[in-house]
């Protein structure tokens, strides 16, 4: 909060001003509250929100204390490539189990594997019929979101 005194034909006014938004300013002038506008002030630089990125090691860290809720993923289009086959995890997280292997015949649905993000169990279920080609995470592996984690051909 600013505070200014200021002279207007000889009266002295005690003046804070409390908030600026655009071209508006809330302030106080000997204890009562005002909304004025004010012509020609340039608007407030735009600021610009850092940008946090989790580092691998914290990414892998794993409690076992925890005790996490089981939850789905939005839906199979989110977690895969409509053209590749391949399964993408939505979010960074940790392997928690995989339940196919290479050569096991899936069904669109299916549970492919469970993995750990913020603290809740997210099921891998996958979004076509198909086989399965390629497991490229393993139990204990850590991803981060759009990781391959399987390819269905």
């Amino acid at each position: 909060m600013k505070e200014y005194k200021i002279k207007i034909n000889g009266n002295e006014y005690a003046v804070s001003i409390s908030n600026v938004e655009d071209s508006t300013a809330t302030v106080n002038v000997n204890g009562t509250q005002y909304e004025v506008t004010v012509e020609g002030m340039n608007a407030p630089k735009s600021v610009k929100t850092p940008k946090i990125v989790q580092s691998p090691v914290a990414a892998s860290a794993h409690h076992a204390e925890s005790h996490p809720a089981t939850a789905r993923t939005s839906s199979p289009a989110a977690t895969a490539s409509a053209s590749s086959g391949s399964i993408k995890s939505p979010l960074p997280g940790v392997v928690l189990d995989v339940m196919v292997q290479v050569g096991d015949a899936v069904k669109s649905g299916q549970p492919l594997m469970i993995l750990e993000a913020m603290k809740m169990e997210n099921n891998i279920d996958s979004d076509r019929d198909g086989v399965v080609k390629e497991i490229r995470a393993r139990k204990g592996d850590s991803v981060l979101e759009g990781d391959v984690l399987i390819t269905i051909g």
